[in-house]
């Protein structure tokens, strides 16, 4: 599965959520037809997946915890602390942080 970063492409989401939220950095990807917004903040991460045609595959949420935990050290975080929240079209994974990140 390929991540396309289209940050660029997204610029409006990107200062909103940057203005509005206490996220210190936000990242917009495609997955073929599923959009996937990776933000980080000073207490968690969090990845979501949106796609307005069908539900999130399993592979798509295993595959993006993949990629984003192994840009992610392994002692800022629980593995089992790790939360999914599943709906129709959208899957919300969050990443609670012990300890504090700077932003790529």
């Amino acid at each position: 599965m390929k991540f396309v970063n289209v940050t660029n492409s997204h610029s409006r989401l990107v200062y909103s959520q940057l203005a509005n939220t206490d996220a210190h950095l936000v990242k917009v990807y495609t997955i073929g037809k599923t959009t996937v917004i990776y933000t980080q903040a000073p207490t968690h991460h969090e990845i979501l997946l949106v796609n307005k045609a069908r539900n999130i595959k399993e592979v798509e949420i295993t595959e993006s915890l993949g990629y984003f935990l192994k840009r992610t050290p392994n002692d800022i975080y629980e593995k089992s602390e790790i939360s999914i929240i599943r709906m129709d079209g959208v899957v919300e994974i969050s990443i609670p942080i012990h300890k504090p990140v700077v932003a790529e």
